[in-house]
């Protein structure tokens, strides 16, 4: 029996379920494009988004017996590619913390040590007192130069709950280093 391609994304995850490899085939031809192109919208890195796409992949073919409406696969299925794409940004982000960290050390052991430096280690001490919410944001906008209209997309908050975020966490900020001089 041949099958359309224009059949639903419910229909092919049916088939596939039920034996077909082909489907699973057409399923991937449709969607894996859009998957590359929302990773890359998120980590600005092609190798990475192509990554996560596979990685993403993997988890679909995985759980997809568990999905409760296949209709609804390409929601779910983006929603996945997402949580993939923030985690490698959290991984990148926790190197390079790690990678300043180390290089902070490094200067500090070569005396070179300043009011700057001091300034910044502070800062890092005091970024991790935030709640995760606002390190998040914090993060995404100065780290990542992610717009407030993005981070919010990203995160799935109004640009209003982005934004307020970002200011408490300033707020906050400014009050911990006020207090520590």
């Amino acid at each position: 029996m041949k099958h359309s391609r224009t059949e639903s994304d419910g229909d092919l995850i049916r088939r596939y379920l039920a034996g077909s490899d082909n489907a699973l085939k057409q399923l991937i031809e449709k969607w894996h494009i859009q998957f590359c192109k929302k990773a890359l919208w998120i980590v600005k890195d092609a190798d990475l988004a192509k990554d996560i796409a596979q990685d993403t992949w993997q988890v679909v073919i995985d759980k997809m017996s568990n999905l409760n409406d296949p209709d609804k696969f390409g929601s779910w299925a983006l929603r996945i590619v997402c949580n993939k794409s923030i985690d490698a940004l959290n991984v990148k982000n926790r190197a390079r913390s790690n990678l300043e960290v180390y290089q902070y050390g490094q200067q500090e052991e070569s005396s070179i040590y300043n009011e700057n430096s001091d300034l910044k280690k502070q800062l890092r001490i005091a970024i991790k007192v935030l709640p995760k919410n606002q390190q998040v944001v914090l993060n995404l906008f100065y780290l990542e130069s992610f717009s407030l209209k993005q981070i919010s997309e990203l995160l799935k908050i109004s640009p209003g709950t982005a934004k307020s975020r970002l200011f408490y966490a300033r707020e906050t900020l400014k009050g911990i280093l006020k207090n520590k001089q």
